[in-house]
């Protein structure tokens, strides 16, 4: 199976072909700039591995704006004089920052500004991720709670609110990476497992998910919250 994956969630930008088993990855710090420099990575690594879009099974993506529009596009154009396009797939972030961790219990948070951030809790049962608590935005303190004991820390949120994290979850973390980001790597793994399992889609289709739909409040909203 051939599955090419794209990762443009946080400041860095990512992509990965997963081909036989094996991943090929590229990984940039790209800051605001992501739109401008994808494409090019994903010609170089297309290039490097000598795999052709048309040759793809399915082609993943971490969810965002930028990554399904061009997910979209690398579709269409795969397709094109083809009788099968290859599937696509959306995949969480903050499952991707799980998958990357290696560890079975997973505490995923991601900075999200405002003194929020983007949260979600895994455990790994028979192989396959769980949601023990399902992705959402939210304060640091107020983050859901987990049962047990034994979890990870991973993503920018422990490095952004470490302190309210680890009062939070008192005793039931045993530790934590802050410097951890989702990576185009483990979106291909997760990816290829959807696609396996009969659960790609249209791109089209494969909408992004959306915790926040405003990134700024007007005064008057702040002073609400």
């Amino acid at each position: 199976m051939r599955v090419l994956a794209l990762e443009t969630s946080t400041e860095y930008c990512s992509v990965a072909l997963l081909q036989d088993g094996v991943v090929t990855g590229r990984s940039e710090l790209a800051g605001q700039k992501h739109s401008e420099i994808l494409m090019g990575m994903l010609d170089a690594l297309l290039k490097e591995t000598g795999v052709k879009l048309a040759q793809l099974d399915g082609i993943a993506f971490g969810m965002g704006r930028v990554v399904h529009r061009r997910a979209h596009c690398l579709r269409g154009d795969a397709g094109s004089g083809v009788r099968r396009k290859p599937s696509g797939g959306g995949v969480c972030t903050l499952q991707a920052l799980a998958e990357a961790s290696g560890r079975p219990r997973v505490i995923a948070a991601l900075d999200a500004r405002m003194g929020e951030i983007y949260h979600a809790s895994y455990e790994k049962q028979d192989g396959a991720w769980i949601a023990v608590s399902e992705p959402c935005l939210c304060k640091p303190e107020d983050a859901s709670p987990v049962p047990g004991d034994d979890w990870f820390g991973a993503g920018s949120g422990f490095a952004m609110h470490g302190k309210a994290l680890s009062e939070r979850y008192a005793g039931q973390l045993q530790g934590m990476d802050g410097a951890a980001v989702p990576q185009a790597a483990a979106i291909a793994a997760l990816g290829a497992t959807q696609f396996a399992q009969g659960r790609g889609v249209d791109a089209a289709g494969a909408l992004p998910l959306y915790l926040r739909d405003k990134v700024a409040l007007k005064t008057s909203e702040r002073e609400v919250r």
